[in-house]
């Protein structure tokens, strides 16, 4: 009988442990939200205002050059709550967006 008590009894904790686990995981890497993405001359920012993990800008460019085609630059991935800036290619804006992870 003690066995299985002792079983029972482990098994409860090993459940509990893995449940407060993967709840804390969930919390921690919360994606950035509340982004804002702008231009100024030739660089492109995101500003992500809350969550907790990170963002980084990302610019696509049909170069003025034709024979160089499409050109992709991104920023550094920071924190919420910090801002991504990265140079915009000479050319047409194609794309400028928020990456998030």
């Amino acid at each position: 009988m003690k066995t299985r008590l002792r079983a029972l009894a482990l098994s409860a904790t090993t459940l509990l442990t893995g449940a407060l686990l993967v709840g804390g995981a969930a919390g921690a890497n919360a994606a950035p939200d509340n982004c804002t993405v702008s231009t100024s001359g030739s660089y492109a920012s995101s500003h992500c205002a809350s969550g907790s993990g990170q963002h980084q800008i990302a610019i696509t460019v049909l170069h003025a050059n034709p024979s160089v085609g499409y050109v992709y630059n991104t920023g550094p991935w920071v924190s919420a709550g910090a801002t991504s800036t990265a140079y915009i290619p000479p050319g047409t804006i194609v794309s400028i967006r928020t990456n998030k992870r």
